[in-house]
């Protein structure tokens, strides 16, 4: 059996406003052949920027509120609201509340996404 528990895991926090821990996939404490896990908190105010991958996602809003934007839709999101996001779609992540936005990410294949690197950079 292999479990982690989240308070073992650091995670990132990212320029956008938000802390990101990878639970299963690369740069993760657990790794699966074909798909990554995270928790995210993001803090008030704070967002995943918008961008895109090749891989389909689905984020599951456990607590907070705020605003998902796919393409050129936006409509609002609280917990508990699942989102599925296909490959190749343009996307966004705002918390507009004023406590944490909770959310669990699942996307496939597995991969490192292009977009973290991107934001550290600043290019997000």
């Amino acid at each position: 059996m292999h479990l982690v528990r989240l308070q073992e895991i650091p995670g990132e926090e990212f320029p956008a406003g938000r802390r990101t821990r990878v639970l299963v996939g690369p740069n993760g404490p657990l790794e699966a052949e074909h798909f990554v896990e995270g928790y995210v908190s993001i803090h008030p105010g704070g967002k995943v920027p918008l961008h895109d991958h090749e891989q389909e996602e689905v984020y599951l809003v456990l607590s907070g509120r705020g605003e998902i934007q796919v393409g050129d839709e936006v409509e609002p999101v609280e917990g508990v609201t699942a989102i599925y996001l296909p490959p190749g779609k343009p996307h966004e992540l705002r918390n507009t509340g004023e406590a944490e936005m909770v959310m669990v990410f699942v996307y496939a294949p597995k991969g490192v996404v292009s977009h973290w690197a991107q934001e550290r950079e600043g290019e997000l």
